[in-house]
C-alpha cells in the first residue's frame, strides 16, 4: 500500500515548520502544544525519546482544539502501533524499513513520513510508494546542495528536511523547489519547555509560521 501523500502532505504544508520536541511531562505538553498552535503551527511532532512521550501525545490529541500531534523518533512496528493508540495523527522516522512499511500499511489512517538521506534511500523509498520523505539529518547529510541535487532526478520526492535547522537557515531550506516544509527544535527547546516559557515559545512559533520561500 502507498503513502497516503494526502494526508501526510496535509501536515507538510499546514505550516512552514513542524517543531520537533522532547518532551516528558503531560502537564507541560499541553500548554506547550497550545502556545504552538496559537503561534500558528497546528503539526506537532513530539519524539518518542522519553518515558512518557506517549502519554504526551495523548493529552495533546485530547485537550489542545486545532493540534495536529504526530510521534517522532518511531523505530518499529511496536512503537508505530502504540502512537497511533495514543492519538497521532502521522507518525516520523529517521529512516525507512520495511518493518516500518509493514506498520504503515496496518494503520493507513495515521500516515507515515520515513526518513532519508541518500539517493539510495530515496529510490527505495518511491519503490514502495513514498513520495513525500523526511531528509535527515538535513545538514550533516549534505543540506542544500544535497536537496538540489536529488531535485531533478528524484523530481517525484519532497522533503521536511530536519536536523541542524534553525530559524537563520530554514528560509533558504523552504527555498528549495524539493522542500515542502522543514522540522525544527529550536522553538520549543527543553529549556522553554522545562522553565514553562510559553509567551517565548508562541512568539518563536509566530517568527516560524511566517517563514516563506
Amino acid at each position: 500500500m502507498a503513502q497516503n501523500i494526502e494526508r501526510v502532505e496535509a501536515v507538510m504544508t499546514a505550516a512552514p515548520v513542524i517543531p520537533v520536541l522532547v518532551v516528558d511531562d503531560p502537564k507541560k505538553a499541553v500548554p506547550m502544544a497550545r502556545a504552538l498552535v496559537k503561534g500558528g503551527l497546528p503539526g506537532i511532532e513530539i519524539t518518542l525519546r522519553t518515558p512518557n512521550a506517549l502519554e504526551c501525545i495523548r493529552a495533546v490529541a485530547a485537550e489542545v482544539e486545532g493540534a495536529l500531534v504526530g510521534a517522532g523518533t518511531v523505530l518499529d512496528h511496536a512503537q508505530y502501533e502504540a502512537a497511533v493508540k495514543a492519538g497521532s495523527t502521522f507518525i516520523v522516522s529517521p529512516g525507512a524499513t520495511d518493518n516500518l512499511f509493514k506498520a504503515a500499511e496496518d494503520f493507513p489512517e495515521v500516515p507515515l513520513l520515513p526518513g532519508v538521506s541518500t539517493a539510495s534511500e530515496v529510490m527505495y523509498a518511491l519503490e514502495a510508494g513514498y513520495q513525500r520523505l523526511k531528509f535527515f539529518p538535513a545538514v550533516p547529510a549534505g543540506g542544500i546542495p544535497m536537496l538540489k541535487g536529488l531535485a531533478s532526478p528524484l523530481a517525484a520526492a519532497k522533503f521536511c528536511p530536519t536536523g541542524g535547522i534553525s530559524l537563520q537557515n530554514a528560509r533558504d531550506f523552504l527555498a528549495c523547489p524539493n522542500v515542502l516544509c522543514v522540522g525544527g527544535s529550536w522553538i520549543a527547546d527543553s529549556k522553554a519547555i522545562d522553565e514553562e516559557d510559553w509567551a517565548g515559545i508562541e512568539e518563536r512559533a509566530r517568527a516560524a509560521a511566517a517563514l516563506t520561500a
